[in-house]
């Protein structure tokens, strides 16, 4: 008897962004996850398994009137001029099985915007 594995939409994404994908110590991943309330970004180095940078919107100054897309827009930049300062210019961005849309695609153009080549 085999067990069927049921896995959702994003899971599916998730695996298939991951295989393709790798990150190296002159372009490391660009890993965005998202939960209900903040966006949470990282760059890693798979080669030798380290974090080299990491920032979310909780850790941000927030102000009054800021929906969740400018708050993802904010990341971006910041994250950018972070990862410009180790003398990171590029990277891979790994969606982690969210869509390409809304507060990803946001976070991705701002960080694009601020010199960061994805």
């Amino acid at each position: 008897m085999t067990i069927k594995h049921h896995l959702n939409q994003k899971t599916k994404r998730a695996i298939r962004v991951r295989s393709k994908i790798h990150g190296t110590a002159s372009r490391p991943r660009l890993s965005v996850s998202r939960s209900s309330q903040h966006l949470q970004a990282q760059l890693i180095n798979d080669d030798q398994r380290l974090t080299l940078l990491g920032l979310s919107t909780s850790a941000l100054k927030k102000t009054k009137n800021l929906t969740k897309t400018d708050l993802a827009k904010q990341l971006g930049t910041e994250f950018a001029k972070l990862a410009l300062k180790q003398d990171i210019n590029q990277a891979i961005f790994d969606r982690g099985g969210n869509r390409y849309h809304g507060r990803i695609k946001a976070f991705a153009q701002s960080a694009r915007d601020a010199g960061l080549k994805i």
